[in-house]
């Protein structure tokens, strides 16, 4: 179905794998259109709670792959308006979309990549994984919410120490400052994010969705507003029945 990805579900976990590990996974115009296309549909799927993206060999991705994105402007596939457009897409699917979404970071995630890593709900990296903001490296401005949601992570000096230097730091580091939940050991990634992906799904999927969009609009608009919100929210949650059936059967 999909040729820059591989997409797959089981037991209401959905997995995405970025899949062009012989350029470190780097975000193809193609690729972030089967990502988009992907996500979308798994925000339709009520059987799916949670959604984890990672990426094959050495690399969650190491950004956008600008060759590719030069190849298929000139070609007429992709006009580099559409990329951004597309990227964004991503993201608001991402941070609507009910399911719980989570960033496997296996690897080097740089740039283009830690921007769309920056709007998963959750992240979890490999210890020796390398993430860094290196568009000034480049010469390139950022245009999928690096400035806004770098910061909201790490705070403002931290923020602006990582972009201008461009300097990567490691998974360790980053969950030192917040950037990640949590780091591991490589070879314990994938259990340690199956096993929050576990805990996840024994939960209201209901509650979950609307403290998701509760916690979004927060951070997008600010607390005053975000209490304002809270407060007034009248979210329809029926599932919750089956849990209180539950805990008064094991009572």
């Amino acid at each position: 179905m999909y040729k820059d990805i591989l997409f797959s579900q089981s037991a209401g976990v959905a997995r995405i794998t970025f899949n062009r590990p012989e350029v470190l996974n780097a975000l193809s115009p193609n690729l972030i259109a089967e990502l988009t296309d992907a996500t979308q549909k798994v925000a339709l799927d009520e059987s799916i709670k949670v959604l984890i993206v990672t990426g094959m060999g050495r690399a969650w991705s190491a950004g956008v792959d600008l060759q590719s994105l030069n190849d298929s402007i000139q070609e007429g596939y992709f006009s580099n308006t559409e990329v951004l457009e597309m990227g964004v897409a991503f993201i608001l699917a991402l941070q609507s979309m009910p399911q719980v979404t989570i960033a496997q970071v296996n690897g080097h995630c740089y740039t283009g990549a830690l921007e769309l890593m920056l709007a998963f709900d959750l992240v979890y990296a490999a210890d020796e994984a390398q993430i860094g903001d290196t568009h000034t490296k480049w010469g390139i401005a950022p245009k999928w919410g690096m400035t806004q949601r770098l910061q909201q992570k790490v705070g403002l000096l931290k923020a602006m120490e990582m972009s201008f230097t461009a300097e990567p730091i490691r998974g360790q580091e980053a969950a030192r400052i917040g950037l990640v939940n949590q780091s591991v050991a490589l070879e314990k990634l994938e259990e340690k994010v199956s096993q929050v992906a576990e805990k996840i799904k024994a939960n209201s999927a209901q509650t979950i969705a609307a403290m998701k969009k509760m916690y979004y609009f927060g951070a997008h608009q600010g607390l005053h507003r975000g209490l304002e919100y809270e407060w007034q929210a009248d979210f329809k949650i029926t599932d919750r029945e089956q849990f209180l059936r539950d805990f008064k059967k094991n009572k």
